[in-house]
């Protein structure tokens, strides 16, 4: 019998679907001096955490470099690692509206409005 260890700086494993890279795609086409998204998680929202997208022109400091097709770069932050470990990022359009998804397996809870969730 083995005991599964929790190693919480183990690599992330986010992916992100053929959808969600074409919308990152076409946004750093607008902005040409991004390099690539970065995923983060901050204390917030009634479930305790949500996610945090932005384009960035460099990795920070112990960030997860994910190559997610050959002309874009996910910058997983080092702290969001064991909360994003798993998540697939999505990008759906519902009639006029757009919005990103995240499928991830750790969320325990989400809140109504799908901004924040719980681990």
């Amino acid at each position: 019998m083995s005991i599964e260890t929790y190693d919480p700086n183990a690599a992330a494993e986010v992916s992100m679907t053929d959808a969600a890279i074409q919308h990152v795609r076409k946004m750093l086409a607008k902005n040409n001096d991004k390099s690539g998204v970065r995923l983060a998680v901050k204390k917030s929202g009634c479930s305790g955490f949500k996610y945090d997208i932005e384009f960035v022109d460099a990795s920070s400091p112990g960030d997860q470099v994910v190559q997610v097709a050959s002309d874009v770069i996910l910058y997983v932050a080092e702290d969001a690692r064991a909360y994003v470990r798993g998540t697939e990022i999505d990008f759906t359009k519902e009639g006029l509206n757009s919005i990103i998804k995240f499928n991830n397996p750790n969320a325990r809870d989400l809140c109504g409005c799908g901004e924040s969730f719980s681990v």
